[in-house]
């Protein structure tokens, strides 16, 4: 038993340093393309960020895919069914190439009337729309790509994903330092220049995990031809138990669509938003890298011991018992996580917001956004990993969703509309009210992990 436990949380450290630092580099871009396009303009760092919220509903929709993936094949790695795994992730690659897609010829023919859904400043929609156009022709690399990375997680493999990140951060500040500035005997491209590196960079990543996951890899040995073959009884599978993840998952994309628009239409807030956003993503790279390695670690531990149990070595009982116990700590371990965020966000911002050469009245507000931030980041820490890692790892998907669906949908974009638009309130007030949820929803997660009764059959 103490080798075990000893490898689950080997396991589970390994994957979470490991996703923690991919995602320290990937936001560490996103917080250098914030400087020096706010040195460049602030227009031009604000159309960025608002640009960046259309790539977050595509980020939400990939990433939902990639976490569909992983709850099925997670228990396949378990059990050392490497056919499944194929099969699941090749079902999931449709799907996220199905999204891009979309996302593209929105983002390519339509960007003005995109835009205009999350601002209503003229100035700032011609702006982002340059950047956009630029943008989304990284929309399907950036599918393939990740659906590949979660595949690889499913299988305790996360280290690709930081090489990866290692090329894109000196791909991408290199050339935006170049491009957005006009160096080497460069134009300054401003934007435009931010849109070709990110580009540049994405092509590099697909090219980097391709001939990892072909030339490599030990543990799925990967082909085109694994993703042409039809996939029999698993696109049920995949829509009975993945899908309500990706819903789930577009669902927050698009409500934090909304919230940027009500956020946009409110004096000097998208500036502000864009900054603590991205300062905020950095800081809670070790609490989201929680998620996904609580969920391959415990949902490979179902998949051995629903082996074991077929083999008579174990009982459901006994099964039961380790579970209980893993999860209890996890959930002390994401707790502990949010406490050192919290202080660390605290601890930062300030010197962070020095960097950003805007007004007074932005840093201001930025400041305030993220001391609101440094109390809901507890919450977020214990509640997010809780359901959508533990409880998504059991197999039951859908209570997330319906979650997400009761509070985002039904309190927090209601009170928060209300607060800006009929009461007139504070851009602080609107944005509490916008982040309310990580809070209530804590109670949700105490009641549901701790009743053990998330444990199904997938």
């Amino acid at each position: 038993m103490e080798n075990t436990n000893k490898k689950f949380y080997s396991s589970f450290f390994i994957m979470l340093l490991t996703i923690a630092m991919q995602n320290v580099l990937v936001y560490g871009v996103n917080l250098a393309d914030n400087i020096m396009l706010g040195k460049f303009s602030e227009v031009s760092m604000s159309g960025a960020g608002l640009v960046n919220q259309i790539q977050f509903l595509l980020q939400m929709l990939i990433t939902g895919t990639g976490e569909g993936i992983i709850v099925i094949a997670a228990r396949h790695w378990g059990e050392g069914d490497i056919p499944s795994i194929k099969r699941v992730s090749s079902v999931g690659m449709r799907f996220a190439l199905v999204f891009s897609g979309v996302m593209f010829v929105l983002a390519l023919f339509f960007p003005e009337g995109v835009l205009g859904i999350l601002t209503n400043d003229e100035a700032l929609i011609t702006e982002s729309a340059k950047y956009l156009r630029i943008i989304a022709f990284t929309y399907p690399i950036f599918a393939v790509t990740n659906i590949l990375i979660s595949t690889m997680r499913s299988v305790e493999t996360s280290k690709i994903g930081f090489y990866i990140s290692i090329s894109t951060i000196i791909t991408n500040v290199s050339l935006n330092y170049v491009l957005i500035f006009g160096k080497l005997g460069f134009a300054p491209m401003g934007i435009r220049g931010a849109a070709v590196a990110t580009l540049a960079s994405r092509v590099i990543e697909l090219m980097i995990v391709v001939i990892y996951v072909r030339f490599i890899d030990k543990k799925l040995h990967l082909k085109l031809a694994d993703y042409l073959k039809k996939s029999g009884d698993m696109l049920k599978r995949f829509v009975k138990t993945s899908v309500p993840v990706i819903m789930s998952s577009a669902s927050w994309g698009i409500a934090m669509g909304l919230q940027t628009a009500i956020l946009g239409r409110l004096d000097g807030a998208i500036g502000a938003n864009s900054i603590s956003s991205t300062v905020f993503s950095i800081v809670t790279v070790f609490i989201y890298g929680s998620s996904t390695a609580a969920g391959v670690a415990l949902g490979k531990m179902i998949g051995e011991n629903k082996k074991a149990m077929e083999g008579g070595s174990l009982t459901f009982e006994e099964s039961k018992r380790e579970i209980k116990k893993r999860a209890k700590t996890l959930q002390c371990i994401f707790l502990t996580l949010g406490i050192l965020t919290s202080l660390s966000l605290f601890i930062l911002k300030d010197v962070i917001i020095g960097f950003y050469d805007i007004t007074e009245s932005t840093k201001t507000l930025a400041d305030s956004f993220m001391t609101v931030l440094c109390i809901t980041v507890i919450g977020t820490s214990y509640q997010m990993p809780s359901l959508t890692g533990i409880i998504r790892a059991g197999g039951e998907t859908s209570f997330v969703f319906y979650n997400d669906l009761i509070f985002m949908w039904g309190i927090v974009l209601p009170s928060s509309f209300i607060a800006a638009f009929v009461f007139e309130l504070s851009p602080v007030i609107v944005f509490c009210c916008l982040k309310a949820d990580q809070i209530l929803k804590c109670a949700v997660a105490v009641f549901k992990v701790n009743r053990f009764n998330w444990i199904r059959d997938i």
